[in-house]
């Protein structure tokens, strides 16, 4: 049997280098482009950087890597690609989309954090694709970070959820707010939102105002770090209602430009602090900041000691999609917009959001571990998508998926779906066996001899976790039928 490469997991374990010598060896083309295109889930355009690739230039490439245990496999994972290049870049559809009243170039923004720290860094993503930036939040405090301050659970060479103690912006609140105001005159088609965060309400109207003076096209409270080492600021606030309620109306009372309070998920209900955000005249809401976790490494021990702080990354995708979905099919809450934040690493990550109601989506982690180089595929992942779809402007996607959603008690409980298996596909592993017999129904039996599986269908109840284990992809969906009694 020819088993097929699974070219996403040998992508994964790609290095994504800078000044990548495989590309640099190869004389007709970016491997190294292409590579991280499949990585990011844009394996349909792989084609735009191997297309004049000879298989000598793929093998000068793979010789070339330097990955620390043994070369990509280059040449057959690209040539198991299949090209389409039908679809010349001029052709696909726009990006552009309204957010709070502002014209935004695409939906991908910086999310305030360690990745928008001065003017250089933003500039720079400006200058990459990146359609606007929720600065890093800017404070009156004295901000004195710890070392270290990173952790990340891991998943091979990747984070898998990447947990921080970092706070605010450690620039003087007069600096940011100055190097904002050189963003907005140097970049006037980007989108540039101050962050900011008081301590009483004095200090709200104050930023705000000077957040608006400066040029910026909104402004965001944060009322979710949940790291502060002040009580009464960050999560503290977003998790008392009348205080977001109150800081809200304040800020909305002070300035003309939108006003975005974000929301903490360290929570029971995040409606209501959204709620309270609404009634105080909110005209969007971000939404979620870092999750409070705990990891246990010694290798992130201040002084040999820890302490709770915020997780994210793309473990934590899920739980801000809850939170989000949470929040736009309350029909308390009209006429409110909503930034997505939470996981977000491709395009298909922002694209679920934006079908939950999301006018655009903020990014950090993937930043921080793979640069802002990240926004090309975003842009062109999502530019392909649609135009697969024949939907020719982002608006239609928006909230697309919300009628999907119904409550547990309302879901088809009379039919069921049998997996159904490829043994075409399958290569004998068992774990489908293993996984049901262990952790199921008992409904898949292994032959040993044979090394082939089938599935008991009396017993089956088409729960699908031998689907989900399966390492290769062999286990579908049979047509869905009545439950017998």
């Amino acid at each position: 049997m020819t088993r097929k490469m699974n070219i996403q997991e040998e992508a994964s374990r790609c290095l994504l280098c800078q000044d990548a010598p495989c590309t640099k060896a190869c004389k007709n083309g970016d491997p190294a482009r292409a590579i991280r295109a499949i990585r990011f889930d844009n394996e349909k355009n792989v084609w735009r950087w191997i297309l004049d690739c000879s298989d000598s230039d793929l093998e000068r490439a793979e010789q070339a890597c330097i990955h620390y245990d043994r070369p990509i496999r280059i040449r057959e994972m690209l040539r198991s690609v299949s090209c389409n290049c039908d679809s010349p870049s001029d052709s696909l559809p726009s990006l552009a989309i309204d957010f709070c009243g502002i014209h935004c170039e695409n939906p991908f923004f910086l999310a305030s954090s360690a990745v928008c720290t001065n003017y250089e860094m933003v500039a720079r993503a400006f200058d990459m694709g990146w359609a606007g930036v929720f600065y890093k939040t800017i404070c009156k405090q004295e901000i004195r970070e710890v070392s270290p301050r990173f952790d990340a659970v891991k998943e091979g060479t990747s984070f898998a959820g990447f947990r921080n103690m970092e706070q605010l912006s450690e620039n003087p609140y007069e600096v940011d707010f100055d190097i904002l105001r050189r963003l907005k005159q140097d970049y006037p088609s980007k989108v540039v939102v101050a962050s900011i965060m008081g301590q009483m309400e004095e200090e709200w109207i104050e930023l705000a105002k000077m957040a608006e003076d400066a040029g910026c096209d909104a402004v965001e409270l944060n009322f979710s770090c949940p790291q502060m080492r002040i009580s009464g600021m960050g999560s503290d606030v977003g998790q008392n209602p009348e205080l977001v309620t109150f800081y809200t109306a304040f800020v909305k009372r002070a300035v003309k430009i939108p006003v975005i309070p974000k929301m903490t998920p360290n929570i029971t209900q995040i409606n209501n602090p959204a709620m309270g955000a609404y009634f105080a005249g909110a005209d969007a809401i971000s939404a979620i900041n870092t999750i409070k976790s705990v990891t246990m490494s010694p290798l992130s021990e201040v002084s040999e000691k820890r302490t709770i702080s915020g997780y994210s990354g793309r473990a934590v995708k899920p739980i801000a999609l809850r939170h989000i979905l949470e929040m736009t099919r309350n029909t308390l809450i009209q006429n409110v917009q909503f930034s997505g934040i939470g996981g977000i690493e491709t395009w298909r990550d922002a694209l679920e959001f934006i079908q939950l109601d999301c006018r655009n989506v903020q990014v950090c982690t993937a930043v921080m571990e793979y640069g802002y180089r990240i926004i090309d595929d975003l842009i062109l992942g999502l530019q392909t998508y649609m135009q697969e779809r024949g939907i020719k402007c982002l608006d239609e996607l928006v909230g697309e998926e919300l009628d999907s959603f119904v409550l547990p008690s309302e879901l088809d409980r009379d039919t069921m779906v049998l997996p159904k298996i490829d043994h075409e596909r399958c290569i004998g592993c068992g774990r489908c066996q293993i996984s049901c017999q262990d952790g199921g129904h008992q409904a898949i039996v292994f032959d040993p001899d044979t090394r082939q599986t089938r599935v008991i269908g009396q017993k089956c109840v088409g729960c699908h976790l031998c689907r989900l284990v399966c390492p290769v992809g062999a286990i579908g969906l049979a047509k869905r039928i009545k439950k017998k009694n």
